[in-house]
């Protein structure tokens, strides 16, 4: 339940009064602050019905939001900044949001920009928020409790509403908290958007709950623009200026900056832990992280769970696995392979029946376990690659292979039914470096998942074209779409051993 959260705030407020909670570019926002300050944003809330959508650039603004809407039992739908368009539109209407809560700063397609704004309360140089009220919207009967609804960017276009409750997303930011051993006096930096849950329950619930500080520059800032581009440099500087402890990575962050480290950029001395997440990482960039003097420690998790099912932690690290689960989540592997988890999970899609948050669920994702129980992840069961001679490919695997080559920025591997393999790369290198590249990590795979043929993608995979997730995951559907009869051709050409 929240009060888990408040409580712990009020005792942090009367404990520590003067430590930072949230910390944006235009000040600071103290423990002893904090509670006044999600009251009085709660209570201007409190009489509006329906479902509340968040539109905001990271800052302590879109914290107390979220923190905001909690207290006031509101259900949230925090929305990405690049979703497009489309996406954005669907998920208002599928979650019925009737009030919006919006960053002035940023610009409003119409007819929501035609709407009138009233200004909400914050505390000075927290960041300024707007409610907008759609006249036209009609509320939707979602799950009961439901706190949050994430829409998850997976493999199709239109994104899919998870709806959780408070106790599911609390438990998780404990777990979390615990397994990196957070607590007074410690920094998190906020490298992803808030909007992802990930960032969400690690970046802004664990901290508060261990009484740490939170960081919150703009996504601008920490070097991100959209769901794909990054400047490693932007984020080297701000984890020096916050000497900051902690910090949530995606895999192609994490390659980017361990790429820049390795050109002469200086490793934060400060961090303790940096957790990586959201797509498969090769151990090799593990291994060339950790060389660096990064303490990168993989996780897994899904948004149907809350985030992070199982983590690798300082004093319980496995190379090449994710972890063990986080406490108070039973991860099982079906007769099929497929990953089975009990113990928090969601309430339902929006839109479709609802279910026990303690019911098992079925993530789709294969793996297994070490006999120290640690988990290992062998892809997704919609798309492993049987090939021709009856071989089973995680395309996961062959792609976080390829990826860690800077010749490779962005590869999505096929051939279901095929004799060998091929992939779509997307790149602006030359023809060489890439065969070059393609030789190196051929030489490290086995002979039936080494990649035979590759064409060379008419555009960077992103969200705009559809072709990758908000995680940095393939859209394979959408790729092969775009470059089904190329793929064909490839495979129909006459195989060389």
């Amino acid at each position: 339940m929240s009060r888990v959260l408040f409580e712990a705030l009020a005792r942090h407020a009367a404990q520590q009064p003067a430590a930072v909670a949230l910390r944006g570019e235009g000040g600071a926002l103290r423990y002893g602050e904090l509670p006044g300050a999600i009251a009085a944003l709660a209570d201007a809330c409190r009489d509006d019905t329906g479902t509340v959508a968040l539109i905001a650039d990271n800052g302590p603004h879109w914290a107390l939001a979220d923190l905001a809407m909690l207290a006031a039992g509101r259900s949230l739908v925090p929305l990405p900044l690049f979703f497009s368009p489309a996406q954005a539109a669907h998920a208002l209407r599928d979650a019925g949001v009737t009030t919006l809560l919006v960053d002035p700063a940023l610009p409003l397609p119409e007819p929501l920009a035609l709407l009138p704004p009233e200004a909400l309360p914050l505390p000075q140089g927290c960041g300024r928020l707007q409610r907008i009220r759609l006249p036209w919207a009609s509320a939707r009967t979602l799950p009961a409790g439901t706190a949050k609804i994430t829409y998850t960017s997976g493999s199709t276009g239109a994104p899919k509403g998870v709806c959780l409750d408070a106790a599911t997303q609390l438990a998780q930011a404990r777990a979390l908290a615990a397994a990196v051993g957070a607590g007074p006096g410690d920094v998190h930096l906020a490298a992803l958007p808030l909007a992802t849950l990930l960032e969400n329950i690690g970046g802004i619930y664990a901290p508060l709950l261990a009484g740490a500080e939170t960081r919150l520059p703009s996504l601008a800032t920490v070097g991100l623009s959209g769901a794909s581009g990054f400047l490693p440099q932007a984020l080297l500087a701000q984890l020096q200026a916050a000497s900051a402890n902690t910090l949530i990575l995606v895999p192609q962050q994490l390659l980017a900056l361990v790429r820049a480290i390795e050109a002469g950029a200086s490793a934060p001395p400060s961090l303790r832990v940096v957790a990586v997440g959201g797509a498969s990482v090769s151990p090799r960039l593990i291994d060339r992280a950790v060389a660096l003097g990064l303490p990168v420690y993989e996780g897994y998790g899904l948004s149907e769970c809350g985030s992070v099912v199982a983590l690798n932690r300082p004093g319980a690290a496995r190379p090449g696995s994710v972890g063990r689960p986080l406490p108070g989540l039973d991860v099982q592997v079906s007769d099929r392979g497929e990953l089975v988890v009990s113990g928090r999970g969601f309430l339902g899609y929006v839109g479709e029946a609802a279910r026990a948050a303690d019911a098992p669920v079925a993530t789709g994702d294969l793996g297994h376990f070490d006999a120290d129980g640690y988990l290992h992840l062998d892809g997704r069961s919609k798309n492993l690659i049987v090939t021709a001679f009856g071989r089973n490919v995680s395309p996961e695997w062959i792609e976080r292979e390829l990826t860690v080559a800077a010749a490779i920025p962005q590869a999505a591997v096929f051939g279901d039914g095929q004799p060998s393999l091929s992939a779509v790369i997307a790149s602006t290198a030359s023809d060489a470096a890439i065969d070059a590249a393609l030789a190196a990590v051929n030489a490290l795979l086995p002979d039936y998942a080494r990649v035979r043929r590759w064409l060379r993608a008419d555009a960077p995979f992103s969200t705009a074209n559809q072709q990758l997730t908000a995680n940095g995951r393939p859209r394979r559907a959408a790729i092969v779409a775009a470059y089904g009869a190329r793929l064909t051709a490839l495979h129909e050409e006459t195989e060389t051993p």
